[in-house]
């Protein structure tokens, strides 16, 4: 296929051009999800198909690009009926930014017009501006997960809703949907990820005459833009005539019963959850046979759906890689081909065919043999510590994650949004009005009328209405739940390592990580042993980078208690720079024990009393184990002004009694 994208033609990016000119064929398909490492021009590829699709004929004057064939009769600027004068435009691309407004992405209603006119006034939101075009979400995974679940929902409905206060507005919102993320800045939740009909990784190619040709492609434009538009200006012609063939092939293509069972099989195979990865399967296949040229979906065009549309719904847990077992899935394709093997050697592989008994290389199930890979390497998933030189223990398989009780931040934040501790957000309970500061959002209209109340016969009211003016109105004030900073401090000294503990341990951070990426919270980990400690993650928002480094941590060496908290103080400082809105809850995962250097309990207590004087929450995961306890975890919760939870206190079903959340106070140091 030849490329319409000069910029990307040589990066290896087949599949993404692939997906997005397939959207562009058949909107219906969903969309498109591009994953990929920073520097991958996934922005640019999705620029350069807005010069790909077709114009379109709007009606002259509406303000959402009503279709004058077949206008929408619920539209705002309407009726167009009959329609009047239309014009023709380029298909519009839409950016979203991340730090977008609900009102900027749906629109907003003038509630000051509406309570004293009665009147609809209602200005376009980014939705409606992308109505028949593309609607393009840069960092989509950093998106306020509101704003992902109303683009999403449009969408699907192929219809945009505004509703403030009794007062609704409805219009059409049909737009090809693209996002790009890049997985190390965290990711995207299931139930999210599943509603993108596509997804596509794309990475930089490591061939030096490819990079070099990036290069020089890049600068040719960089020297004469027009130049090089006009370069390319014939094959894009070319691209851009064969969507429009496409297009009009699209509703005589057939989908035979042998492909849908063939899609049906495959989806059941790979244990998608639903039926929209069969439905997007389907789309995608007769999507592929109309770019194609053809009327018929064959085995080929649904091998190619199920790799652009089952990757991302494979994912079990969110430390799932996204991926597609293509073995498996030509298995599956040949299974229900629907063609007579009744000639074919029964048994290929039975005696003299290399089946039958295993063979001496080959274990009992023929799966490589007594020493081969499903073997666990020594010390990896046996839960039993092995010297990798240097004093150091080889690293050890976390035990399986469990639900945990909620830790949360005391008191009432501002953040992000998310779903740990209290906060005043946008959406939520509403908890009592204010005067607006800037555009009014959310509407109190109890508050509003008991404002303008007292002012009617001064104003000279003789109607039915209220007289209502400015400074009458009250903007509502919403209680919901923020996103916190969730900084693990873990102990991985020679002591963590006794008697299997790490393996608990490791188990009970990946946890507290599950729940973390389920709170929608930041995370980062800092640990300590020998004589320092390290900023394993600083604060970022991938909880699977967390998981990863918490994966390949080793023991080993003394327990630089006091350093591995001043670490995690300074950590604290930088990110409350970056983002004061923040809150922290620091979760210190220790026996409580200190040694190496003068005094290093009390240096310990000394650098824990700075978290306190600062009103830090904490909370300490006492991992002291034995029939001899010394309480060191305890004390050190209390010098840091938080609590200290046991390993078995940490589960949601646990009987051992912390039944309440992290209750950390201030306790400023005398």
């Amino acid at each position: 296929m030849s490329t319409p994208f000069p910029f990307t033609a040589v990066v290896g990016q087949d599949d993404l051009r692939l997906a997005l000119l397939l959207n562009a064929v058949s909107p219906a398909v969903g969309g498109v999800l591009v994953r990929g490492e920073k520097g991958t021009a996934k922005s640019t590829a999705v620029r350069a198909l807005s010069a790909l699709l077709p114009a379109v004929d709007v009606v002259a004057g509406c303000r959402f690009s009503c279709d004058p064939a077949a206008p929408d009769p619920a539209c705002p600027d309407g009726p167009h009926n009959p329609p009047g004068a239309f014009e023709s435009r380029p298909a519009r691309m839409v950016e979203l930014p991340v730090g977008a407004s609900e009102d900027r992405l749906v629109g907003a209603l003038d509630i000051e017009r509406a309570l004293a006119e009665g009147v609809k006034a209602f200005e376009p939101g980014l939705l409606a501006d992308a109505h028949r075009g593309i609607l393009y979400v840069d960092e989509v995974n950093l998106l306020h997960d509101h704003l992902v679940d109303l683009l999403l929902d449009a969408a699907a409905m192929g219809a945009s809703y505004v509703e403030r206060e009794g007062v609704s507005v409805r219009h059409a919102a049909k737009f090809l949907l693209v996002g790009t993320m890049n997985p190390e800045e965290g990711e995207l939740r299931p139930q999210l990820l599943d509603r993108f009909g596509l997804t596509v990784e794309v990475a930089a190619s490591r061939e030096p005459d490819q990079r070099v040709e990036v290069v020089r492609r890049r600068l040719a434009y960089d020297d004469d833009p027009a130049g090089f538009a006009a370069r390319w200006a014939d094959e894009e012609s070319a691209v851009r005539q064969r969507i429009v063939a496409a297009r009009e092939l699209l509703p005589k293509v057939r989908l035979g019963d042998g492909a849908l069972r063939q899609i049906a099989a495959t989806c059941a195979a790979f244990e998608v959850d639903g039926m929209r990865a069969d439905i997007v399967m389907a789309r995608t296949a007769t999507a592929l046979a109309a770019w194609a040229g053809r009327t018929e979906v064959l085995a080929e065009d649904v091998r190619q759906a199920a790799l652009l549309a089952l990757p991302h719904r494979r994912r079990r847990n969110p430390f799932d890689a996204p991926g597609l077992d293509e073995d498996r899935l030509d298995q599956t394709l040949e299974e229900f081909s629907g063609e007579d093997r009744s000639d074919d050697d029964p048994d290929p592989d039975g005696p003299g065919g290399g089946g039958g008994q295993p063979q001496p290389d080959e274990g009992p199930q023929g799966d490589g043999g007594s020493d081969g890979a499903a073997r666990p390497e020594a010390g990896e998933g046996d839960g039993v510590p092995r010297q990798a030189g240097g004093g150091e223990q080889a690293p050890v398989r976390a035990a399986e994650p469990f639900r945990t009780k909620v830790l949360s931040v005391p008191g009432i934040g501002e953040g992000a949004a998310g779903r740990r501790s209290r906060a005043r957000t946008e959406h939520g309970r509403t908890t009592g009005a204010r005067r607006p500061r800037g555009a009014l959002t959310k509407l109190h209209l109890a508050a509003t009328v008991q404002a303008a109340a007292p002012h009617q016969r001064a104003r000279g009211r003789s109607g039915p209405g209220l007289v209502i003016r400015r400074d009458d109105l009250r903007q509502a004030t919403r209680e919901g739940r923020e996103g916190n900073l969730v900084l693990f401090v873990v102990d991985a000294s020679g002591s963590m390592a006794a008697r299997q503990r790490m393996t608990a341990v490791k188990g009970a951070v990946l946890s507290l990580l599950l729940d973390a990426y389920q709170r929608r919270d930041k995370v980062g980990l800092v640990t300590f042993r020998g004589s320092a400690a390290d900023v394993a993650l600083p604060p970022t928002s991938s909880v699977d980078a967390a998981a990863a480094r918490l994966e390949s941590l080793p023991t080993g060496g003394r327990t630089p208690l006091a350093a591995g908290l001043l670490k995690a103080h300074d950590v604290l400082r930088v990110e409350r720079l970056r983002d004061p809105a923040r809150r922290a809850l620091v979760v210190l995962v220790t026996d409580g024990r200190a040694t190496g250097g003068p005094e290093p309990v009390a240096l310990a207590g000394r650098a824990a009393r700075l978290f306190a004087a600062d009103g830090v929450a904490s909370v300490v995961v006492d991992c002291e184990s034995g029939p001899v306890r010394l309480g060191l975890a305890g004390q050190l919760a209390g010098e840091l002004g938080g609590t200290a939870v046991t390993l078995d206190e940490l589960r949601a079903d646990s009987i051992a009694g912390l039944v309440k959340d992290v209750q950390g106070r201030s306790r400023r140091a005398a």
